[in-house]
């Protein structure tokens, strides 16, 4: 299925000791580019993070929000900075001394210093930790794939509407061609008959100046290229999958084709014809950069 690259996804995981979050969000980009925010202890998962996500997603900037809220802190245990505490203990003499004033600070003043206690954290099994992870974290990228997936699906229905619009404006040039040169041959053969009067006319002039004028203004290879790329681009709609790049490359070479078909423009119907074209394949172009 074709996806947008446009997109949110979110999941939580609660158990007893904590609730992990994770939400994502997505623009397009013309990469795969990652930006992940952790809490410090998840950082030695990164290089899994960042693999297990390369595996459901093809192109864009991804933002990565991972968020833990302790219940349980577990077997951790309380140290004290002795250290630090000595030297507030220091600085309040000194302060007490050079004041001339009494030192009140108690114990349960100094505890309340910052990082004085400290609290250690006991080692957590790696192994459960990253299933634990892991888990909500792919809950959290289905949950991103399916609405970059319905994103995706509006997408395609517009794009094809577009092109289907665009193959009925193929086909009225097509039909066209052959009128715009047809009148230009009987007007160029009243004209020239018009000029010679009642001599006779050089076939093989005339017939050369027809094939010349032809050559400029005909546009069958151009409408049938045009007509091929607009096959090819639905074709990679019903496959689906990453199909972002490959849809850039034929909306250029449409433009490509739009572009020689109204220079080569007879009269005012085509140009007309050709000026819509070259809109909706700008309209395409624009839409199809937030597509996978």
């Amino acid at each position: 299925m074709t996806r947008s690259m446009t997109g949110f996804g979110r999941a939580e995981a609660v158990n007893e000791n904590r609730k992990l979050t994770v939400e994502m969000k997505s623009v397009n980009n013309r990469y795969l580019d990652f930006n992940i925010r952790m809490p410090k202890k998840f950082n030695r998962f990164e290089a899994a993070i960042r693999a297990l996500l390369k595996e459901e997603i093809g192109r864009g900037k991804v933002d990565v929000f991972i968020s833990e809220e302790i219940y349980n802190s577990g077997s951790g245990e309380l140290a004290v900075n002795m250290e630090l505490a000595r030297e507030y203990m220091r600085a309040a003499k000194e302060i007490s001394e050079g004041l001339g004033v009494g030192n009140s600070l108690t114990v349960q003043d100094i505890m309340r210093f910052p990082e004085v206690l400290i609290t250690r954290e006991a080692e957590e099994d790696e192994e459960a930790l990253w299933n634990e992870l892991a888990g909500v974290l792919k809950e959290a990228v289905d949950s991103f794939n399916a609405a970059r997936e319905a994103e995706g699906e509006r997408l395609i229905g517009d794009l094809t509407e577009k092109l289907l619009g665009m193959k009925e404006n193929v086909a009225f040039i097509k039909a066209h061609e052959t009128e715009i040169y047809e009148n230009y041959r009987s007007r160029l053969l009243e004209k020239v008959k018009e000029l010679t009067a009642d001599r006779e006319v050089d076939e093989s002039t005339f017939a050369t100046a027809i094939v010349v004028y032809a050559d400029k203004v005909c546009t069958d290879e151009e409408t049938v290229r045009l007509g091929s790329h607009i096959e090819q681009m639905l074709d990679e709609f019903r496959n689906g999958g990453s199909i972002g790049r490959k849809l850039d490359f034929l909306t250029q070479e449409m433009n490509r084709e739009a572009n020689t078909i109204l220079s080569k423009a007879g009269d005012l119907a085509t140009s007309n014809v050709g000026i819509s074209l070259k809109t909706d394949i700008e309209k395409i172009r624009e839409q199809i950069q937030n597509i996978e």
